[in-house]
């Protein structure tokens, strides 16, 4: 091993964040004084990931020496002490810049902590791990359920404001105060805003020689079927017009936001209930675009079902009027809210504006990472979110899965943990933790796995079902013993995409001076 190579190597690195430190001191000033530290050792993560170090840190690892795998929330001080080291090795002394603000391994570790204890208001040890859990419509009347789930390990309650009424929630709401009051430790509340979730309104089956429309609760779908996406209110639906060139049976699938229908384009590909069904588009016109179906896991297609458009432009408003509606309900009475699918960081600034009109500055807020240009845009989300000092991140790896593919999911997850872990902004791990069991009473394999791997989150999500008491007690089980032998996992430090677009987007609204 060539170790004077290998200073260099280390050096170059070490010499590119202190070219770039007055710009990691302009984002800083631009934050919240509790993510200064954080907003600047994001960024040195970037300039570090924006290269690949993979055979530098092979090196270091045959010397006994931190690979930086495990640095993302101290690089500075990772890359100096691993500097120093080899200085030493090659008989030489040095020190580090001590002007320069660098948080430590202790450091970083206890300001996540710190940030994580002020989203989910707890006093949590150092390697607690929040269970939240989506609240069914029997905890509206069902003290007891709560008080059951509180005891399995629940500690934030979340209501999906996309389903029920504002009755059905402060029903829901009076339970959770009253199973609080009985425990010495208070169930917290997390509420979703709906945002433009796309799903089927209705379904229709239309035949050319009636002028009717049947509903239908449920069809069956098969590769090779044809649909018809049509607006809400189209006329088509009225019975007004029809199509002549349709089959002679044609299924219409009725789209909760219209809009959509204008931003598809010709061979774009058009994924039903969370990707079981994949369509693309072969024709369009004002009210409606034809579907081709190429791909059925499913044998039947519902309304209610979410649609998702990985491959087309939408112009849609990320906080829609009627979340805007909702957002003093979610100021009176929430401890933490969820933004539905949030895109880039206009999106934060249009949400902060919002909550600045309510005089609110105390409910926390997660950003839900749930599309592909969220992801992309992750540095960029960081960084404005940043402006407010109650902040966490949710993969919801649902929707994330269908929109930038299924055999991305692992690693785009990992991605989003470290960027996240380089912030010291709490995580939360979504959708389809212990399913399974919660809806059957038996886990899979493969969802005890995927349990293991959410503890290197700072919270864990369930959802409903009849088994949800069983599937608590389960995850604080696994939760419990994999803290007991790991936090966050060594990663092999290639390039990423990520990391360099997201740079490109800060230099130009923080130029070097």
């Amino acid at each position: 091993m060539d170790l004077q190579k290998l200073e260099r190597e280390l050096e170059t690195i070490y010499e590119s964040l202190l070219k770039q430190e007055s710009t990691a001191d302009s984002i800083a000033a631009s934050v919240h004084p509790q993510y200064r530290s954080s907003a600047k050792n994001l960024y040195r993560y970037l300039l570090l990931r924006s290269v690949d170090i993979r055979k530098l840190q092979s090196d270091l690892s045959e010397l006994g020496i931190s690979s930086l795998g495990t640095g993302a929330g101290y690089v500075y001080e990772n890359i100096s002490n691993a500097l120093k080291l080899v200085k030493l090795l090659n008989g030489k002394t040095w020190e580090r810049d001590t002007d320069l603000e660098a948080l430590g391994y202790t450091g970083s570790k206890h300001l996540l902590m710190d940030h994580a204890n002020d989203l989910f208001a707890s006093d949590r040890g150092e390697r607690d791990t929040e269970i939240m859990v989506t609240m069914p419509d029997e905890a509206a009347t069902d003290k007891n359920l709560l008080k059951k789930l509180h005891s399995a390990g629940m500690g934030t309650a979340r209501l999906n404001l996309s389903h029920g009424s504002e009755a059905l929630w402060k029903k829901i709401l009076s339970k959770i105060k009253a199973a609080s009051k009985d425990s010495a430790l208070p169930i917290h509340i997390y509420m979703d805003l709906p945002g433009p979730k796309i799903r089927i309104s209705n379904i229709y089956l239309k035949k050319v020689s009636q002028k009717t429309l049947d509903t239908a609760s449920s069809v069956k779908i098969g590769k090779g079927d044809k649909l018809l996406l049509i607006k809400h209110n189209s006329p088509y639906l009225s019975g007004k017009h029809k199509k002549i060139s349709l089959p002679e049976e044609t299924i219409l699938v009725e789209v909760s936001l219209p809009q959509i229908i204008d931003d598809l384009k010709k061979g774009q590909a058009v994924f039903f209930d969370d990707g079981a069904i994949e369509a693309k588009v072969v024709s369009l016109d004002e009210e409606t675009a034809s579907l081709l179906v190429r791909k059925s896991h499913k044998k039947k297609l519902r309304p209610g079902k979410g649609i998702n458009l990985p491959t087309t432009h939408l112009n849609l408003p990320s906080l829609t009027p009627e979340d805007v509606q909702l957002l003093p309900f979610i100021s009176a009475h929430a401890d933490l809210m969820g933004y539905s699918f949030v895109r880039n960081a206009k999106d934060v600034a249009i949400l902060y504006e919002e909550l600045d009109k309510l005089g609110d500055m105390d409910t926390g807020v997660v950003f839900k990472i749930e599309n592909r240009a969220a992801f992309e845009n992750l540095p960029s989300i960081l960084f404005s979110a940043m402006k407010r000092p109650k902040i966490g991140v949710m993969i919801a790896r649902g929707d994330l899965a269908v929109e930038i593919g299924f055999e991305r999911i692992s690693e785009v997850q990992n991605q989003i943990l470290w960027l996240c872990e380089a912030a010291q902004i709490p995580v939360i791990w979504a959708t389809q933790v212990l399913d399974t069991m919660a809806k059957k009473g038996m886990a899979t394999r493969a969802e005890i796995s995927d349990a293991t791997i959410s503890a290197q989150a700072e919270c864990v999500m369930l959802n409903k079902g009849p088994y949800i008491v069983e599937a608590t007690k389960t995850l604080k089980n696994v939760l419990e013993r994999m803290e007991a032998h790991s936090q966050k996992s060594k990663n092999t430090l290639r390039a990423l995409k990520v990391a360099k677009t997201g740079l490109k987007n800060i230099h130009k609204d923080y130029p070097a001076k």
